[in-house]
Protein backbone atom coordinates (compact mmCIF):
# COMPACT_ATOMS: atom_id res chain seq x y z
CA UNK A 1 0.00 0.00 0.00
CA UNK A 2 1.02 3.43 -0.74
CA UNK A 3 2.18 5.77 1.80
CA UNK A 4 -0.36 8.99 2.60
CA UNK A 5 1.01 11.57 0.90
CA UNK A 6 1.43 14.91 3.02
CA UNK A 7 -1.99 17.08 1.68
CA UNK A 8 -3.95 13.41 2.11
CA UNK A 9 -2.94 13.11 6.02
CA UNK A 10 -4.16 16.71 6.44
CA UNK A 11 -6.76 16.44 4.75
CA UNK A 12 -7.65 12.65 6.56
CA UNK A 13 -7.02 14.49 9.79
CA UNK A 14 -9.18 17.82 9.11
CA UNK A 15 -12.17 15.69 8.60
CA UNK A 16 -11.32 13.90 11.93
CA UNK A 17 -11.05 17.11 13.98
CA UNK A 18 -14.46 18.77 12.27
CA UNK A 19 -16.28 15.63 12.74
CA UNK A 20 -15.31 15.41 16.22
CA UNK A 21 -16.43 18.90 17.13
CA UNK A 22 -19.37 18.16 14.92
CA UNK A 23 -20.47 15.32 17.37
CA UNK A 24 -19.80 16.64 20.41
CA UNK A 25 -20.96 20.93 20.86
CA UNK A 26 -18.87 22.01 23.39
CA UNK A 27 -15.19 20.51 23.32
CA UNK A 28 -11.80 22.04 23.87
CA UNK A 29 -8.82 21.58 21.96
CA UNK A 30 -7.49 19.61 24.45
CA UNK A 31 -10.60 16.70 24.24
CA UNK A 32 -10.31 16.57 20.80
CA UNK A 33 -6.40 15.98 20.90
CA UNK A 34 -7.53 12.94 23.55
CA UNK A 35 -10.39 12.00 21.41
CA UNK A 36 -8.47 11.91 17.79
CA UNK A 37 -4.77 10.88 19.02
CA UNK A 38 -3.24 14.01 16.92
CA UNK A 39 -0.90 16.13 18.93
CA UNK A 40 -2.64 19.53 20.16
CA UNK A 41 -0.36 21.56 17.85
CA UNK A 42 -2.22 19.62 15.27
CA UNK A 43 -5.29 20.28 16.87
CA UNK A 44 -4.69 23.40 17.12
CA UNK A 45 -3.98 24.56 13.61
CA UNK A 46 -6.61 22.63 12.27
CA UNK A 47 -9.20 24.13 14.54
CA UNK A 48 -7.76 27.73 13.09
CA UNK A 49 -8.09 26.91 9.49
CA UNK A 50 -11.69 25.50 10.32
CA UNK A 51 -12.14 28.46 12.49
CA UNK A 52 -11.78 31.07 9.26
CA UNK A 53 -13.51 29.24 6.86
CA UNK A 54 -16.28 29.69 9.23
CA UNK A 55 -17.35 26.15 9.77
CA UNK A 56 -16.23 25.95 13.33
CA UNK A 57 -16.83 29.09 16.03
CA UNK A 58 -15.68 29.34 19.96
CA UNK A 59 -18.88 29.37 22.34
CA UNK A 60 -17.20 30.19 25.43
CA UNK A 61 -15.10 28.88 28.72
CA UNK A 62 -15.50 25.68 29.86
CA UNK A 63 -15.06 24.58 33.79
CA UNK A 64 -11.12 23.68 34.18
CA UNK A 65 -10.18 21.98 37.76
CA UNK A 66 -7.15 23.64 37.91
CA UNK A 67 -5.58 25.95 35.71
CA UNK A 68 -6.77 28.28 32.96
CA UNK A 69 -10.42 27.38 31.65
CA UNK A 70 -10.39 25.41 28.22
CA UNK A 71 -12.07 27.52 25.11
CA UNK A 72 -15.14 25.54 24.02
CA UNK A 73 -16.01 24.57 20.31
CA UNK A 74 -19.02 24.63 18.27
CA UNK A 75 -20.04 23.47 14.60
CA UNK A 76 -21.23 26.04 12.80
CA UNK A 77 -25.08 24.93 11.94
CA UNK A 78 -25.43 27.57 9.26
CA UNK A 79 -21.93 27.38 7.50
CA UNK A 80 -23.08 25.16 4.35
CA UNK A 81 -26.55 24.50 3.36
CA UNK A 82 -27.33 21.96 0.85
CA UNK A 83 -30.06 20.87 -1.30
CA UNK A 84 -32.27 17.68 -0.81
CA UNK A 85 -34.81 16.36 -3.31
CA UNK A 86 -37.22 13.65 -3.07
CA UNK A 87 -38.86 12.07 -6.31
CA UNK A 88 -40.33 8.96 -5.08
CA UNK A 89 -44.05 10.42 -5.18
CA UNK A 90 -46.42 12.52 -7.71
CA UNK A 91 -45.06 15.18 -6.22
CA UNK A 92 -41.35 16.42 -5.91
CA UNK A 93 -40.30 17.88 -3.20
CA UNK A 94 -37.18 19.49 -2.59
CA UNK A 95 -35.48 21.78 0.49
CA UNK A 96 -32.56 23.53 1.76
CA UNK A 97 -30.80 22.14 5.11
CA UNK A 98 -28.11 23.40 7.07
CA UNK A 99 -25.30 21.12 8.78
CA UNK A 100 -27.65 19.49 10.81
CA UNK A 101 -30.39 19.04 8.83
CA UNK A 102 -32.67 21.61 9.24
CA UNK A 103 -34.94 23.05 6.76
CA UNK A 104 -34.60 26.27 5.74
CA UNK A 105 -36.83 26.39 2.92
CA UNK A 106 -39.04 23.98 1.59
CA UNK A 107 -40.60 23.75 -2.14
CA UNK A 108 -42.75 21.21 -4.02
CA UNK A 109 -43.63 20.57 -7.70
CA UNK A 110 -46.51 18.40 -8.83
CA UNK A 111 -45.56 15.71 -11.62
CA UNK A 112 -49.30 15.21 -13.24
CA UNK A 113 -48.31 11.82 -14.25
CA UNK A 114 -45.24 13.68 -16.05
CA UNK A 115 -42.60 11.17 -17.25
CA UNK A 116 -39.37 11.09 -19.46
CA UNK A 117 -37.92 14.96 -20.36
CA UNK A 118 -41.34 16.46 -19.10
CA UNK A 119 -40.81 15.21 -15.24
CA UNK A 120 -36.79 16.13 -16.01
CA UNK A 121 -37.84 19.89 -16.71
CA UNK A 122 -39.88 19.91 -13.45
CA UNK A 123 -36.61 18.53 -11.58
CA UNK A 124 -34.87 21.28 -12.68
CA UNK A 125 -37.87 23.59 -12.31
CA UNK A 126 -37.74 22.75 -8.44
CA UNK A 127 -33.68 23.12 -8.13
CA UNK A 128 -34.33 26.50 -9.76
CA UNK A 129 -36.69 27.65 -6.77
CA UNK A 130 -34.71 26.20 -3.84
CA UNK A 131 -31.50 28.45 -5.64
CA UNK A 132 -33.81 31.27 -5.79
CA UNK A 133 -35.14 31.07 -2.42
CA UNK A 134 -32.15 30.70 -0.41
CA UNK A 135 -30.31 33.44 0.79
CA UNK A 136 -26.93 31.84 1.92
CA UNK A 137 -25.09 30.13 -0.87
CA UNK A 138 -26.13 25.98 -2.35
CA UNK A 139 -22.79 24.39 -1.40
CA UNK A 140 -24.48 21.36 -3.66
CA UNK A 141 -27.53 19.13 -4.26
CA UNK A 142 -28.57 15.40 -2.96
CA UNK A 143 -31.20 13.44 -4.99
CA UNK A 144 -33.37 10.48 -3.99
CA UNK A 145 -35.00 9.05 -6.58
CA UNK A 146 -37.15 5.84 -7.27
CA UNK A 147 -35.60 2.77 -9.40
CA UNK A 148 -32.16 1.25 -9.90
CA UNK A 149 -29.81 3.93 -9.15
CA UNK A 150 -26.04 3.62 -9.96
CA UNK A 151 -24.43 5.71 -7.42
CA UNK A 152 -21.17 5.62 -8.58
CA UNK A 153 -21.83 6.89 -11.96
CA UNK A 154 -24.57 9.11 -11.08
CA UNK A 155 -26.65 7.57 -13.44
CA UNK A 156 -30.60 6.57 -13.37
CA UNK A 157 -30.18 2.97 -15.02
CA UNK A 158 -34.36 2.65 -14.88
CA UNK A 159 -37.28 4.55 -13.37
CA UNK A 160 -40.52 2.80 -14.24
CA UNK A 161 -42.93 5.29 -12.84
CA UNK A 162 -40.75 8.32 -14.51
CA UNK A 163 -39.75 6.46 -17.73
CA UNK A 164 -35.98 7.14 -17.17
CA UNK A 165 -33.49 4.60 -18.64
CA UNK A 166 -30.17 5.70 -18.01
CA UNK A 167 -30.57 8.71 -17.27
CA UNK A 168 -27.31 11.06 -16.61
CA UNK A 169 -29.07 12.72 -14.15
CA UNK A 170 -25.79 13.63 -12.10
CA UNK A 171 -23.93 14.90 -14.70
CA UNK A 172 -27.15 16.72 -15.88
CA UNK A 173 -27.41 18.34 -12.57
CA UNK A 174 -23.66 19.32 -12.45
CA UNK A 175 -23.11 21.16 -15.81
CA UNK A 176 -26.69 22.82 -15.92
CA UNK A 177 -25.81 24.27 -11.49
CA UNK A 178 -22.16 23.93 -11.70
CA UNK A 179 -22.79 22.52 -8.57
CA UNK A 180 -21.83 18.69 -6.51
CA UNK A 181 -24.26 16.33 -7.59
CA UNK A 182 -24.97 12.85 -5.53
CA UNK A 183 -27.52 10.57 -6.29
CA UNK A 184 -29.40 7.59 -5.13
CA UNK A 185 -32.31 5.15 -4.63
CA UNK A 186 -35.28 6.87 -2.36
CA UNK A 187 -35.11 4.04 0.14
CA UNK A 188 -31.18 4.23 0.55
CA UNK A 189 -31.29 7.67 0.93
CA UNK A 190 -33.80 7.59 3.57
CA UNK A 191 -31.73 4.80 5.71
CA UNK A 192 -29.13 7.26 5.60
CA UNK A 193 -31.58 9.92 6.79
CA UNK A 194 -32.50 8.10 9.27
CA UNK A 195 -29.01 7.24 10.33
CA UNK A 196 -27.41 10.92 10.24
CA UNK A 197 -30.71 12.77 11.80
CA UNK A 198 -32.82 10.47 13.72
CA UNK A 199 -30.98 7.22 15.19
CA UNK A 200 -31.81 6.30 18.54
CA UNK A 201 -29.81 3.51 18.94
CA UNK A 202 -26.16 3.07 19.41
CA UNK A 203 -25.52 0.53 16.92
CA UNK A 204 -24.00 1.46 13.66
CA UNK A 205 -26.30 -1.15 11.47
CA UNK A 206 -30.14 0.21 10.39
CA UNK A 207 -32.32 -0.93 8.50
CA UNK A 208 -35.13 1.49 6.85
CA UNK A 209 -37.88 -0.07 5.14
CA UNK A 210 -40.35 2.40 3.47
CA UNK A 211 -43.72 1.97 2.38
CA UNK A 212 -45.82 4.31 0.36
CA UNK A 213 -47.28 3.57 -3.34
CA UNK A 214 -43.87 1.12 -3.52
CA UNK A 215 -41.71 -0.70 -1.28
CA UNK A 216 -38.08 -0.76 -0.84
CA UNK A 217 -35.35 -0.85 2.44
CA UNK A 218 -32.22 0.76 2.57
CA UNK A 219 -29.53 -0.88 4.60
CA UNK A 220 -26.67 0.66 6.16
CA UNK A 221 -23.91 -1.53 7.21
CA UNK A 222 -20.78 0.07 9.64
CA UNK A 223 -22.46 3.47 9.20
CA UNK A 224 -22.07 2.53 5.36
CA UNK A 225 -24.75 2.83 3.05
CA UNK A 226 -24.91 -0.59 1.21
CA UNK A 227 -25.58 -0.66 -2.32
CA UNK A 228 -25.08 -4.07 -3.00
CA UNK A 229 -22.72 -4.97 -6.07
CA UNK A 230 -25.88 -4.27 -8.80
CA UNK A 231 -26.76 -1.11 -6.50
CA UNK A 232 -30.08 -2.90 -5.80
CA UNK A 233 -29.72 -3.89 -2.27
CA UNK A 234 -32.78 -3.43 -0.07
CA UNK A 235 -35.10 -4.38 -3.28
CA UNK A 236 -37.67 -5.97 -1.37
CA UNK A 237 -41.09 -4.47 -3.03
CA UNK A 238 -40.35 -6.71 -5.72
CA UNK A 239 -39.74 -10.57 -4.06
CA UNK A 240 -43.21 -12.71 -4.55
CA UNK A 241 -44.94 -13.53 -1.25
CA UNK A 242 -48.46 -14.73 -2.57
CA UNK A 243 -48.42 -17.26 -4.98
CA UNK A 244 -50.52 -16.49 -8.44
CA UNK A 245 -51.43 -13.56 -7.02
CA UNK A 246 -52.15 -10.36 -8.72
CA UNK A 247 -49.83 -9.09 -11.73
CA UNK A 248 -47.37 -6.08 -10.89
CA UNK A 249 -46.30 -3.77 -12.56
CA UNK A 250 -42.50 -5.08 -12.71
CA UNK A 251 -44.22 -8.15 -14.67
CA UNK A 252 -44.22 -10.81 -11.96
CA UNK A 253 -47.11 -12.16 -10.14
CA UNK A 254 -47.88 -11.68 -6.23
CA UNK A 255 -45.27 -9.22 -5.53
CA UNK A 256 -45.14 -7.81 -1.45
CA UNK A 257 -45.96 -4.58 -3.75
CA UNK A 258 -49.13 -5.65 -4.40
CA UNK A 259 -50.18 -6.63 -1.14
CA UNK A 260 -48.63 -3.97 1.13
CA UNK A 261 -47.98 -1.03 -0.53
CA UNK A 262 -50.63 1.78 0.14
CA UNK A 263 -51.48 1.59 -3.79
CA UNK A 264 -52.58 -2.10 -3.02
CA UNK A 265 -54.36 -1.12 0.23
CA UNK A 266 -56.25 1.44 -1.97
CA UNK A 267 -57.37 -1.01 -4.30
CA UNK A 268 -58.53 -3.81 -1.78
CA UNK A 269 -60.41 -1.02 -0.76
CA UNK A 270 -62.00 0.50 -3.27
CA UNK A 271 -62.98 -3.76 -3.96
CA UNK A 272 -64.43 -3.89 -0.66
CA UNK A 273 -66.64 -0.65 -1.43
CA UNK A 274 -68.15 -2.33 -4.54
CA UNK A 275 -69.07 -5.40 -2.93
CA UNK A 276 -70.31 -4.09 0.28
CA UNK A 277 -72.73 -0.98 0.45
CA UNK A 278 -72.76 -1.01 4.68
CA UNK A 279 -68.82 -0.41 4.42
CA UNK A 280 -67.80 2.89 6.43
CA UNK A 281 -65.95 3.59 3.72
CA UNK A 282 -69.03 5.53 2.49
CA UNK A 283 -69.29 8.23 5.31
CA UNK A 284 -66.05 9.65 3.89
CA UNK A 285 -66.76 8.97 -0.13
CA UNK A 286 -69.68 9.00 -2.41
CA UNK A 287 -68.20 6.37 -4.48
CA UNK A 288 -64.86 3.63 -4.99
CA UNK A 289 -63.67 5.73 -7.42
CA UNK A 290 -62.79 8.43 -4.70
CA UNK A 291 -60.84 5.95 -1.93
CA UNK A 292 -57.93 7.43 -0.98
CA UNK A 293 -55.15 5.92 1.87
CA UNK A 294 -56.81 9.42 3.90
CA UNK A 295 -60.14 7.37 3.20
CA UNK A 296 -58.99 4.28 3.92
CA UNK A 297 -57.22 5.21 7.24
CA UNK A 298 -60.43 7.47 8.51
CA UNK A 299 -62.71 4.10 7.73
CA UNK A 300 -60.09 1.87 9.88
CA UNK A 301 -59.78 4.86 12.88
CA UNK A 302 -63.74 4.39 12.53
CA UNK A 303 -64.11 0.64 12.93
CA UNK A 304 -64.34 -1.30 10.05
CA UNK A 305 -63.32 -4.56 10.34
CA UNK A 306 -63.16 -5.45 6.47
CA UNK A 307 -60.41 -2.01 5.85
CA UNK A 308 -58.71 -2.94 9.20
CA UNK A 309 -58.01 -6.85 7.91
CA UNK A 310 -56.89 -5.16 4.58
CA UNK A 311 -54.86 -2.86 6.48
CA UNK A 312 -53.71 -6.21 8.64
CA UNK A 313 -52.79 -8.47 5.74
CA UNK A 314 -50.37 -6.13 4.01
CA UNK A 315 -48.68 -5.77 7.50
CA UNK A 316 -48.20 -9.14 7.76
CA UNK A 317 -46.81 -9.82 4.35
CA UNK A 318 -44.52 -6.96 4.96
CA UNK A 319 -43.41 -8.37 8.23
CA UNK A 320 -42.98 -12.07 7.14
CA UNK A 321 -40.76 -10.08 3.79
CA UNK A 322 -38.78 -8.14 6.80
CA UNK A 323 -38.04 -11.95 8.54
CA UNK A 324 -36.12 -12.10 5.60
CA UNK A 325 -33.76 -9.25 6.48
CA UNK A 326 -33.35 -10.25 10.00
CA UNK A 327 -32.05 -13.78 8.84
CA UNK A 328 -30.21 -12.51 6.02
CA UNK A 329 -28.65 -9.79 7.97
CA UNK A 330 -29.05 -9.69 11.50
CA UNK A 331 -29.07 -5.86 11.57
CA UNK A 332 -31.06 -5.27 15.17
CA UNK A 333 -32.50 -1.85 14.51
CA UNK A 334 -35.41 -1.75 11.59
CA UNK A 335 -37.00 1.60 10.87
CA UNK A 336 -40.30 1.45 8.94
CA UNK A 337 -41.27 4.98 6.73
CA UNK A 338 -43.24 6.01 4.86
CA UNK A 339 -47.05 6.80 4.35
CA UNK A 340 -48.93 3.16 5.31
CA UNK A 341 -47.21 4.29 9.07
CA UNK A 342 -49.97 6.26 9.54
CA UNK A 343 -52.01 3.24 9.89
CA UNK A 344 -50.89 3.01 13.36
CA UNK A 345 -50.69 -0.51 15.24
CA UNK A 346 -53.65 -2.19 12.70
CA UNK A 347 -50.96 -2.52 10.34
CA UNK A 348 -47.46 -2.32 13.05
CA UNK A 349 -48.50 -5.54 15.37
CA UNK A 350 -49.46 -7.75 12.53
CA UNK A 351 -46.05 -6.82 11.28
CA UNK A 352 -44.13 -7.43 14.30
CA UNK A 353 -46.33 -10.66 14.61
CA UNK A 354 -44.83 -11.54 11.21
CA UNK A 355 -41.76 -11.02 11.52
CA UNK A 356 -41.46 -12.70 15.16
CA UNK A 357 -43.55 -16.12 13.29
CA UNK A 358 -41.15 -16.13 10.24
CA UNK A 359 -37.65 -15.62 11.86
CA UNK A 360 -35.52 -17.18 14.56
CA UNK A 361 -37.07 -16.03 17.69
CA UNK A 362 -33.60 -15.24 19.37
CA UNK A 363 -32.98 -13.09 16.28
CA UNK A 364 -36.28 -11.59 16.23
CA UNK A 365 -36.26 -10.78 20.13
CA UNK A 366 -33.04 -8.86 19.68
CA UNK A 367 -34.56 -6.60 17.08
CA UNK A 368 -35.59 -3.60 17.99
CA UNK A 369 -38.52 -2.00 15.66
CA UNK A 370 -38.64 2.02 15.35
CA UNK A 371 -41.60 4.21 13.16
CA UNK A 372 -39.20 7.17 11.65
CA UNK A 373 -39.69 10.23 12.92
CA UNK A 374 -38.51 12.05 10.14
CA UNK A 375 -42.23 11.93 8.46
CA UNK A 376 -42.68 12.77 4.61
CA UNK A 377 -39.01 14.47 4.67
CA UNK A 378 -36.68 11.28 5.27
CA UNK A 379 -35.96 11.22 1.60
CA UNK A 380 -35.41 14.98 1.31
CA UNK A 381 -32.69 14.72 4.94
CA UNK A 382 -31.55 11.25 3.52
CA UNK A 383 -30.94 13.39 -0.46
CA UNK A 384 -29.01 15.93 1.67
CA UNK A 385 -27.15 13.48 4.00
CA UNK A 386 -25.39 12.50 1.06
CA UNK A 387 -23.31 15.44 0.68
CA UNK A 388 -22.34 15.28 4.47
CA UNK A 389 -21.26 11.57 3.74
CA UNK A 390 -19.41 12.60 1.08
CA UNK A 391 -18.08 15.78 1.03
CA UNK A 392 -17.54 16.18 5.03
CA UNK A 393 -17.63 12.57 6.07
CA UNK A 394 -20.00 13.13 9.23
CA UNK A 395 -21.94 9.97 8.47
Amino acid sequence: MPKATRFQTKEHNTRLVYKTIYADTGISRAEISRKTKLTKTTVSNIVAELVNEGLVEEIGMGISDAGKPPILLSAVDDARYFMGIDLANSVFRGAIVNLRGEIKYHFSQPIYNSTGDSALKIVFQLVDDLLNASENPVRGIGIGTPGLVDPQNGVIRTSVNLDWQDLPLRDLIQKRYELSCFLANDCQAAALGEYTFARNSSTSNLVVVKVGRGIGSGIVLNGKLHYGDGYGAGEIGHVVVVDNGERCACGNYGCLETVASTSAIIRLAKKLAENDQKSLLYQFVSSPDEITTECVLQASNAGDLGVQTIISNAGYYLGTTAAYLIGILNVQHIVFAGSVIRFGNVFMEPLKRAMQDCSMSNLSEGTKIDVSSLGQDIVIMGAASLLLANEFHLT
